[in-house]
C-alpha cells in the first residue's frame, strides 16, 4: 500500500482541500501561501492537471483556518512538499467524482452534490500521466491585480467599522515605560499594558499625529544593552554555544586543536598553530594566502546582521468579538502556527483564534508580519467588536523586525602533494535562524516581551538537521572531500532578534566553502573550475557548473578591470543545485554587471516562475553581499531609514541570465526559492578577487572594504 504524502497525511480529509460548486468552479486551498514568488499559480496547474480541468477553472483561496495546515511557507518546499499533496488530493477527487459518474467524462458541476468529500484520502489513487498546463509558463494568476493597482494588500482591506491603530515603540532594546505626560487626543482610545502603549481611532492620519505627540511625551528607563556592531567577530565567539557536530571524521585540524575551534579571526592562510579563541578583527588583518610548505589554508568569512527590508511594512487586522472569539488578517508566512502562538499568549482555546491570509509586498522569511497581527490583537481588545488595522512604520520595521543573524566562520584546509583537498575543517559562530511563533514552546511575539506580564523569550533557535539545519545549513560542503570536521556554535543568549531569512545560514556557508574552494584552487595552482569538478562526482552538480560556466564564456578574459567569480551549492544538500559565474567591474567601485545561473530544481512545473525566483534570489544575495548592514550603537539600532540602510538601487541591478538544467518527468520538484543566495554572493566575492588581486571575506563587499585590503595587502 502506498503512503500519503506527509503533508496530506497531515490534513487527509478531502475537503479541507478542494470544494467544488454546483457551476462547476473548484475552490483549491493549500497551506501555503503567496510572497510574490508566484506558487499558488503553481499549486494550480498541479491540480488543474491532475483534476482534468483548464486552470480557469481553478480559484486559489488563500490559507487561513478552513484549510489544511501545512505550518510555515519555508524552505523551498512548497511545490515539493504542498504540490505532492494536492496532487494526490486532486486525484482522489477526480475518482470520487468518475465513480459518481460512472466513468471518465463527467461534468464536476452535475455531480457536485453527490460527492461526499468529508473523507479522508486514499494513497493508492491512480495519477494521471500526461502533463498539461506543468512544464509551462502560464500567466501569473496574481499579477493582474497587482499590475492595475487593485485592492489586494493587507494594507488595503476595509472592515465593517474598521478602526485604525499605531504602536509606540519603546526607544531602545529593554527600555521600560516610565510615565506618560502626553495627553491623548479626542476621539482617540490609549491602550497601555506595561509597557506596550498603542492608540486606536477611526482616522489613521489622526491616530498617526496622535502616536507622535504620545511618543514625544513618554519617559523611559534605558541602559546599554547591545553589542560593540564594530567587533561582531568576538560578540559571536564569547558564548555561551550549544555545540553541532555536523560531521567529524575524526582528523585534528590542521595546526589547531582537536575539538576545532581553530579560533582563528584571519583574514587569510596561516602554515600552522591556532589563535586564541575570540581574538579579535585587528589580530589578523595582515593574513594573506599562500600555499605553504603544509598546503595549508586558513581563513575566517563573515557577514553581519541583515534586515528583511520588506518593500511595505508590515500590517496586521484583528477583530475582538465580545464573545472572546478572536479573528486575524495576517500576511504571516504560517498563518495557523501564528494563530496557535497568540492564543498561547493570550491564555485562549487555539480554537477561539482564526487567522486567514493576505497578501503583503513581499517578503523571504520571519520578518514583522506576525508581530503586527499581535499588535493588532492587544489594540482590538481594547475595542471589542470593531477590526482594528495596524500598520509599521518603516523605521520600526527596520528596527525591530527579526533579523538574519550575523556569523563568522573558519575554514581550515590541506592540500596534498598533488594539489588535492587533503582534509576539510569548519566551524561557524552565529546566532540561531528561527524565532518564529511558536519556536521553543514559547509564542515568540515582539509586543509580549513588554506587557505587563512580560514574556521571556529564548534565544532564536535552529530547525533539526531532518529539516535541513540553520545555522550550519550548507555548512557541509558538497563535494568529495576526505577528513571532515563541520561543527556549528550557536551563540544561546543574545539582545538582538534573529529568526529566519531567505536561506537562513546557508548564504554565509557557501560564501565561505566556496570563497576557500578558490584560496584552494590559487594555492594548487589550478583553474577554479577544474579544482570543482576534480572534487565533485555528482553529475547533477557538475552539470550546472558546466552549464553557467559556459553560458558565461569562462574560458575568455574579461575586459580589463573586470573578473569572473564562480559560485556553487546543492541548497540544503537534498534540495535544487545551482552555480553562478558572475561578472564583477572593480574599479571606482564594486559593480556586478551580469550574472550567470545555472539552476537544476528536478521537475519543473512554471519555467517562468523558475526563472523570476531565481533572478529575485539572485538580485537579492547581491544587495545583500554588497551593501547591506544593520548598524547600531550599544542601545538602538542606527539604520532604520532607506538613507541609513541602503539596499542595491535599480541602476545597480546586474543582468542575471539563467538556464534551466534537467527538469525530467521522473524528476521530483526541488524548489527554486532559495537555491541562488548562497552561490550569488560567492561568485560575487570571487569575481571581486579576480578583478582586484586581493581579497575581501567580510561582507558586505564595498568599496570602502576593498581599498582596506589592498592597503593591507600592499
Amino acid at each position: 500500500m502506498a503512503e500519503l504524502p506527509k503533508n496530506l497525511a497531515a490534513n487527509p480529509i478531502l475537503a479541507r482541500w478542494i470544494t467544488v460548486h454546483s457551476d462547476g468552479r473548484i475552490d483549491v486551498r493549500a497551506g501555503k501561501v503567496e510572497l510574490g514568488q508566484g506558487i499558488l499559480t503553481a499549486l494550480a496547474q498541479i491540480a488543474a492537471d491532475e483534476l482534468g480541468v483548464g486552470l480557469a477553472a481553478v480559484r486559489m483561496v488563500p490559507a487561513g483556518s478552513g484549510g489544511p495546515d501545512e505550518g510555515v511557507t519555508a524552505g523551498s518546499l512548497s511545490v515539493m512538499d504542498s504540490g505532492a499533496a494536492l496532487r494526490v488530493a486532486a486525484a482522489n477527487v477526480r475518482m470520487r467524482f468518475a465513480r459518481a459518474a460512472g466513468g471518465d467524462d463527467f461534468s464536476y458541476a452535475r455531480f457536485a452534490a453527490a460527492v461526499d468529500l468529508e473523507v479522508p484520502a486514499d494513497p493508492d489513487v491512480p495519477l494521471r500521466s500526461e502533463a498539461g498546463l506543468v512544464g509551462r509558463s502560464v500567466e501569473r494568476l496574481d499579477l493582474p491585480d497587482k499590475v492595475f493597482g487593485r485592492p489586494r494588500y493587507i494594507q488595503d482591506l476595509r472592515l465593517p467599522g474598521q478602526l485604525y491603530g499605531r504602536v509606540v515603540r519603546p526607544p531602545s532594546r529593554g527600555a521600560r515605560l516610565v510615565e506618560v505626560t502626553a495627553a491623548v487626543p479626542d476621539g482617540l482610545t490609549l491602550v497601555r499594558d506595561g509597557s506596550f502603549l498603542g492608540l486606536v481611532g477611526p482616522d489613521e492620519a489622526t491616530v498617526v499625529r496622535g502616536a507622535e505627540v504620545l511618543r514625544q511625551g513618554t519617559r523611559w528607563d534605558e541602559h546599554d544593552s547591545l553589542p560593540d556592531e564594530e567587533d561582531l567577530d568576538k560578540f559571536l565567539r564569547a558564548g555561551p554555544h550549544e555545540t553541532i557536530t555536523v560531521v567529524d571524521d575524526g582528523a585534528a585540524p590542521p595546526g589547531g586543536d582537536k575539538d576545532g575551534t581553530t579560533g582563528a579571526r584571519g583574514s587569510g592562510a596561516e602554515t600552522g598553530g591556532s589563535r586564541q579563541r575570540g581574538a579579535s578583527a585587528a589580530d589578523s588583518r595582515d593574513d594573506h594566502v599562500e600555499a605553504v610548505s603544509e598546503r595549508v589554508v586558513r581563513a575566517t568569512y563573515s557577514r553581519p546582521f541583515v534586515a528583511h527590508a520588506s518593500m511595505a511594512p508590515s500590517c496586521g487586522v484583528a477583530l475582538w468579538h465580545d464573545d472572546g472569539r478572536l479573528e486575524v488578517w495576517s500576511h504571516s508566512q504560517g498563518v495557523h502556527p501564528l494563530g496557535r502562538a497568540i492564543a498561547a499568549a493570550l491564555g485562549l482555546e487555539a480554537d477561539a483564534v482564526r487567522v486567514e491570509h493576505v497578501e503583503n509586498a513581499g517578503c523571504y522569511g520571519h520578518n514583522a508580519a506576525d508581530d503586527a497581527a499581535f499588535d493588532a490583537v492587544l489594540l482590538a481588545r481594547a475595542v471589542p467588536g470593531r477590526p482594528v488595522q495596524v500598520l509599521w512604520s518603516r523605521q520600526d520595521e527596520l528596527s525591530w523586525a527579526p533579523f538574519g543573524s550575523a556569523m563568522t566562520a573558519d575554514v581550515a584546509a590541506t592540500l596534498s602533494a598533488d594539489g588535492a583537498i587533503s582534509s576539510w575543517h569548519y566551524d561557524v559562530f552565529s546566532q540561531g535562524h528561527m524565532a518564529r511563533p511558536g519556536y521553543a514552546g514559547v509564542p515568540g511575539l515582539l509586543a509580549a516581551t513588554v506587557l505587563g506580564h512580560a514574556a521571556e523569550y529564548p534565544a532564536a533557535v535552529d530547525p533539526p538537521a531532518a529539516n535541513g539545519y540553520g545555522s550550519m545549513r550548507n555548512a557541509l560542503p558538497g563535494y568529495d572531500l576526505p577528513r571532515r570536521r563541520v561543527v556549528g556554535h550557536r551563540l544561546l543568549r543574545s539582545p538582538i532578534r534573529s529568526s529566519s531569512m531567505r536561506a537562513l545560514g546557508a548564504f554565509l556557508n557557501v560564501f565561505a566553502i566556496e570563497s576557500a574552494m578558490d584560496e584552494l584552487a590559487e594555492a594548487a595552482g589550478r583553474d577554479p573550475l577544474e579544482f570543482r569538478l576534480e572534487h565533485l562526482s555528482d553529475p547533477r552538480g557538475r552539470r550546472v557548473l558546466i552549464a553557467a560556466a559556459e553560458a558565461a564564456g569562462w574560458r575568455q578574459p574579461p575586459p580589463e578591470g573586470h573578473g569572473f567569480g564562480l559560485g556553487y551549492a546543492r541548497y540544503k544538500g537534498t534540495g535544487a543545485y545551482c552555480a553562478v559565474v558572475a561578472e564583477v567591474e572593480a574599479e571606482a567601485d564594486v559593480r556586478v554587471r551580469r550574472l550567470y545561473v545555472a539552476i537544476d530544481v528536478g521537475r519543473v512545473v512554471n519555467p517562468d516562475g523558475v526563472r523570476n525566483q531565481i533572478e529575485g534570489g539572485a538580485v537579492q544575495s547581491a544587495s545583500w553581499t554588497l551593501t547591506e548592514r544593520v548598524r547600531f550603537d550599544r542601545r538602538r539600532v542606527t539604520s532604520d531609514t532607506w538613507e541609513t540602510y541602503p539596499i542595491l538601487r535599480f541602476s545597480q541591478v546586474p543582468r542575471v541570465d539563467v538556464t534551466l538544467v534537467g527538469g525530467e518527468e521522473n524528476e521530483k520538484s526541488l524548489g527554486a526559492g532559495e537555491a541562488a543566495q548562497g552561490p550569488t554572493a560567492a561568485a560575487i566575492g570571487n569575481a571581486l578577487a579576480a578583478a582586484v588581486g586581493v581579497r575581501v571575506r567580510d561582507l558586505p563587499l564595498t568599496r570602502e572594504a576593498v581599498v582596506a585590503a589592498i592597503e593591507r595587502d600592499s
